[in-house]
């Protein structure tokens, strides 16, 4: 397998990984603040269907892009009413978001299925497109791509280096704490859910902007339950995150790849290939144990008056 097989793939692992990293950081903040939101799929694909909308009718990527993504977050914080606000079970409202999201992202989408609309290419970045190998691999994307090449450094500062990024892990961590510091924990999680779930959507976004130009049903396919999976792979640390984004990303590309030169292997067999490997990559996880620990008040909801 020479070069020219090998850089194609490894161009298309990034792109095949930008939504996945998107969304996995998106679920890592919310997870950080101590809510479990198991509706990053019903986000993910509210959040591509309206930047694709928004783009189709306004002629803007940009636009389009964080609309996708203050949207999708409005969307995710009908999970913080039940959550913070009526007491509800975290698992259950994540999995009904979900549910919400795909059901009417299908049902308004259905009359746009197979239309296109204006979005991302990519193009060469000055200087650094020109390095051998690595150039034609990680600098010759789009603008979305580049983008997300700085959210794990940018996540990594703000909960670590930033006030409000060391309260919203308080949060996470003890409320109680939390609050006798002078600080809310309720409102930090308003925050980790919302700005969560705009990650979440600007995920989607990608998907329907830069990945495909255009829209089809089901167009996350199960890219959201990947990036949940992938927080706990990552011990809810960025930098892991974004290696395993682009390996989930590198499987998907290779499948495709695989499919498109006529592989014969079932395509149902091929296609299973990344949701097999999410289950390896939880069950290794879960065997080896070491890392970042999941945030200690992870899932438990804030008692009234706490």
């Amino acid at each position: 397998m020479g070069l020219e097989l090998i850089i194609p793939i490894l161009a298309a692992t990034i792109q095949s990984g930008t939504p996945i990293l998107y969304a996995t950081l998106g679920e890592m903040l919310t997870e950080r603040s101590g809510v479990l939101n198991l509706g990053v799929e019903g986000m993910m694909i509210f959040g591509a269907f309206f930047a694709f909308l928004v783009s189709y009718y306004t002629g803007n990527p940009w636009l389009a892009f964080i609309c996708a993504g203050l949207l999708a977050g409005l969307f995710g914080l009908a999970h913080a009413v039940v959550c913070l606000v009526f007491q509800g079970n975290q698992v259950v409202s994540g999995l009904a978001l979900t549910i919400l999201g795909v059901g009417l992202a299908d049902f308004l989408g259905t009359a746009y299925v197979g239309v296109s609309a204006p979005g991302f290419s990519p193009f060469d970045f000055p200087v650094l497109s020109a390095i051998p190998v690595l150039g034609e691999i990680f600098f010759k994307q789009d603008a979305l791509v580049y983008v997300s090449f700085l959210l794990p450094f940018l996540f990594w500062f703000f909960m670590n280096r930033t006030r409000w990024g060391l309260a919203l892990g308080a949060a996470g961590e003890n409320p109680a704490a939390c609050f006798a510091a002078g600080l809310n924990p309720v409102k930090l999680r308003w925050a980790g859910i919302y700005f969560g779930g705009v990650l979440c959507g600007l995920g989607g976004a990608y998907l329907s902007l830069a990945y495909t130009h255009l829209w089809t049903n089901n167009m996350t396919a199960g890219r959201g339950w990947i990036a949940v999976a992938l927080v706990i792979f990552a011990f809810w640390r960025p930098g892991r995150a974004m290696f395993g984004a682009y390996l989930f990303g590198g499987i998907m590309a290779f499948q495709m790849r695989l499919q498109a030169v006529g592989a014969t292997l079932p395509s149902s067999l091929l296609l299973m290939l990344p949701y097999a490997l999410t289950i390896i990559v939880l069950l290794f996880s879960s065997a080896r144990g070491k890392g970042r620990q999941a945030p200690a008040a992870l899932g438990v909801n804030i008692e009234p008056g706490e």
